[in-house]
C-alpha cells in the first residue's frame, strides 16, 4: 500500500491491523557520466513499492535528498546537513507513530546516510516511540553482489549500473560505460599504501591504515569506482529480486515481533 495514493478514510483499516511502515530514501547526487543523479533514490523506491506490493505493508513516499556534500564538485549534486537530515527523519517518523505505527523500515540506498538514519533510530529507541532500523539493500545481498561482479564499487559500480539497467534503462548512458570505468577507479587502487611518484599529491584510498579523502574527487576524476562495463540488466534482476526477499522477510520477522521485544531492556 502507498500512502501517498489512498483517501484518508481508506487508510483507516490499515492503522487498526498493522504497525509497519516503509520508508524508501536515498539521494540526488552524481552517479558518474553513464547514471542519473536520482540513482539512489530510484533503487530505494523500487524495493521498498516491491516490498510492499508483496506483504500489503505501508509505503511512504520517497526522500529523494540525502547526506551528500562528498559529491558536491559534480554538477547537480544536492545535499542537506547531515543534523538537518536527521531531524527531518527523526520528525515525520514520529509523524507516522502518531497514526499508530511503532515499528519502521528505513529501505535506503546511499552509503552518506547510513550513520544518520541509525542515530535516529537509535533517539526513536531510547524514548521507547518506536523501533526504526536501517536497511541498504547491497548489505543484505553481499555474498551475490561478489559473486556477479569481479571489480565492484561502493558507488556508480556495476552494481548500481546493473539495478538501474533493470529498474530504469532508459536513464543509463549505455555508450559511456568505458568511459566510467577507466575515468573512475578500481576498488584495489584504494587498497593501503604509501603514494609515490605520480600518486604522491593525490589523496586517493588509504595510507597507513589511514581514510586520507574526504571527497569523491579526491580519490576519483569521474566520481565512481568499479568495473561498469560487468553491468547487466539481467544481473541487476537478480540483485533486484534478492534484496526484495530480504526485505519482505525482515518485514515479516519486525511485524512478528511483540511489542516488549522492541523496547531497551531495564538498566540491571
Amino acid at each position: 500500500m502507498y500512502i501517498a495514493d489512498e483517501a484518508w478514510p481508506d487508510l483507516e483499516s490499515y492503522f487498526e491491523a498493522e504497525s509497519l511502515a516503509l520508508v524508501p530514501l536515498g539521494s540526488t547526487e552524481q552517479h558518474g557520466p553513464h547514471l542519473p543523479e536520482g540513482t539512489d533514490h530510484l533503487i530505494a523506491e523500487g524495493l521498498a513499492r516491491a516490498a510492499a506490493d508483496r506483504t500489503g505493508y505501508l509505503c511512504t513516499p520517497t526522500v529523494n535528498i540525502g547526506v551528500s556534500p562528498h559529491h558536491k564538485q559534480f554538477h547537480g549534486t544536492m545535499w542537506v546537513d547531515a543534523p538537518t537530515f536527521r531531524d527531518y527523519v527523526e520528525s515525520f517518523t514520529r509523524n507516522l507513530t502518531y497514526h499508530g505505527i511503532d515499528r519502521v523500515v528505513y529501505v535506503n540506498a546511499h552509503g552518506g546516510n547510513v550513520e544518520h538514519l541509525q542515530e535516529v533510530g537509535r533517539r526513536l529507541y531510547d524514548d521507547e516511540t518506536a523501533f526504526a532500523v536501517e536497511w541498504m539493500w547491497d548489505e543484505s545481498i553481499p555474498d551475490l553482489v561478489d559473486d556477479l561482479f569481479e571489480n565492484n564499487g561502493p558507488h556508480g559500480g556495476p552494481k548500481e549500473t546493473a539495478m538501474i539497467q533493470h529498474l530504469h534503462p532508459e536513464l543509463v548512458h549505455g555508450d559511456r560505460l568505458e568511459e566510467a570505468r577507466d575515468g573512475g577507479v578500481l576498488m584495489e587502487e584504494l587498497e593501503d599504501h604509501e603514494p609515490t611518484g605520480e600518486d604522491a599529491g593525490r589523496r586517493q584510498g588509504y595510507v597507513h591504515g589511514a581514510r586520507t579523502f574526504y571527497d569523491a574527487r579526491d580519490n576519483s576524476d569521474n566520481g565512481v569506482l568499479g568495473d561498469q562495463t560487468d553491468a547487466t540488466a539481467e544481473k541487476g534482476a537478480e540483485l533486484f529480486e534478492a534484496a526484495t526477499d530480504q526485505l519482505v522477510r525482515l518485514c515479516e520477522w519486525l511485524a512478528a515481533r511483540d511489542p516488549t521485544e522492541l523496547k531497551p531492556r531495564p538498566h540491571i
